[in-house]
């Protein structure tokens, strides 16, 4: 049995109970919004990304947004837009996108579990993972793409394929 599933029971099947135990056992900070939805805040290297999941039971599907502040001067924006869609390229799961009057970039991800299908503990622990990592590793990217001079193409010469540990 996997160590993570040994914290979840049967009564865990709905997706949010599921990310509401995985929050109070990694001792993130979480509020259960409604019975649908919870929201997270998950320490990052780089800064505290805020995480919101919510299940829709109309199309069966678990979505993650994540969000952090990115406010790029106006004349950065398209920069940042092509920065964007280059780091989309990189990822099979979720994308990057903008939400310009919150100033914020923002990650989603939709784990489709349509026919009844439960999503497992360690699927929705890795789904966070890949949001949070995904965040990590484009983050610096983004920053020197509307902070430097760098272009689009030589900001994310930065973002890693994988890190091996911290320098």
């Amino acid at each position: 049995m996997d160590t993570l599933e040994q914290y979840l029971t049967a009564e865990d099947a709905d997706p949010i109970d599921i990310v509401e135990t995985l929050a109070s056992h990694r001792a993130w900070d979480f509020d259960r919004v409604a019975d649908n939805q919870i929201a997270m805040a998950i320490e990052g290297s780089w800064q505290t990304y805020s995480l919101s999941l919510a299940w829709s039971s109309y199309d069966e599907t678990l979505r993650l947004v994540c969000t952090f502040e990115l406010d790029p001067p106006k004349r950065k924006r398209s920069a940042l837009l092509d920065c964007i869609d280059k780091a989309n390229d990189c990822i099979w799961s979720g994308a990057f996108t903008t939400w310009p009057e919150q100033k914020m970039l923002v990650f989603r991800y939709g784990l489709n579990l349509a026919g009844g299908i439960t999503a497992s503990g360690t699927q929705i622990d890795d789904m966070i993972a890949a949001a949070v990592d995904a965040c990590e590793r484009f983050y610096p990217a983004f920053q020197l793409c509307v902070r430097g001079d760098a272009s689009p193409q030589e900001a994310l010469g930065i973002a890693m394929s994988e890190a091996y540990g911290r320098a």
